[in-house]
């Protein structure tokens, strides 16, 4: 194929992601990464994402530590990784607050830190992500962290569960095995609390 990748795109944008327009950047990303208007090109989403992201922009960032995470079109790189989800997180995404929590877990890129972990989760999750309150429902549960509580552990797997999160319900019967139903009960309804609140905060 002979040409530019560029000339499927409109002449605009690329100009305005070339005079630093982080929207616009953000948005050839998105185009070359999905094969959307124009050849397919991971290297080139790249590309336009790191523009984005060294100008401050949290989306890149998460999208950017992302690439890295998973070894997609550049080196897997947990360390990179890491210091890009942190910066997204710093500024509220809540997919980055969730891998960063994901990252202290494990202890890949990162030094293993439990407490982290869920200070973390607990940012993501209250934005809603569905993840992040599985992770603290599984860190009450087994009390990593955190006091081991089977209330909070119950009520965060209802929370994502409700929120789409498909391993929360055989969690939860699992926990419902070593409950009392006052503590089911009191789980239930701190669940309804919270996913209330995340919808109001929408």
């Amino acid at each position: 194929m002979c040409g530019s990748a560029l000339a499927a795109i409109d002449p605009a944008l690329v100009g305005k992601a070339e005079q630093g327009d982080v929207d616009a950047q953000i948005q050839l990303g998105l185009m070359h990464y999905k094969g959307d208007g124009v050849a397919q090109d991971g290297a080139e989403a790249v590309k336009w994402w790191r523009k984005a992201a060294e100008q401050g922009n949290a989306l890149a960032q998460c999208k950017l530590g992302w690439m890295y995470y998973n070894g997609e079109v550049v080196a897997e790189d947990r360390v990179e990784a890491a210091k890009w989800f942190r910066k997204a997180a710093e500024q509220g995404n809540a997919l980055a607050q969730h891998m960063l929590g994901l990252m202290h877990y494990k202890g890949e890129g990162i030094a293993k830190d439990r407490v982290e972990a869920v200070k973390w989760f607990r940012k993501a999750a209250e934005q809603g992500n569905a993840d992040a309150q599985f992770m603290l429902g599984l860190i009450y549960y087994k009390g990593e962290g955190v006091a081991k509580d089977l209330v909070e552990a119950h009520a965060w797997w209802e929370v994502a569960e409700a929120a789409g999160n498909g391993d929360a319900r055989k969690n939860l019967k699992s926990a419902e095995k070593v409950m009392l139903r006052a503590q089911i009960a009191e789980a239930t309804k701190l669940a309804r609390e919270r996913s209330e609140k995340f919808r109001k905060n929408d």
